[in-house]
């Protein structure tokens, strides 16, 4: 399954943040596959798009870097995906 990930950075310390990150990288299991990320040009926010077919492998990570930042998580699909989802009832 793909989500779309958004870190929250407002209200957060943010120099913990690139602090914990520089020195311990992204803290995810193994089986979350990071596919692209982007940083808010203000860097109050990263976007993520990932994959897993465990959403507790996402909760995981998560819980990891939830003292620092808030987390949106969406489960989304690709507009491919969803046309052949949709076929049989259009």
């Amino acid at each position: 399954m793909l989500f779309f990930v958004i870190e929250d950075y407002r209200g957060c310390d943010r120099k913990e943040i690139y602090r914990r990150f520089r020195e311990s990288g992204r803290l995810k299991p193994d089986e979350l596959i990071v596919h692209h990320s982007w940083i808010a040009g203000d860097m109050s926010r990263c976007f993520l798009l990932v994959e897993t077919d465990d959403v507790t492998i996402l909760q995981r990570w998560a819980i990891e870097w939830n003292d620092l930042v808030e987390f949106e998580i969406v489960p989304v699909a690709t507009n491919k995906d969803m046309v052949t989802a949709l076929a049989g009832h259009l």
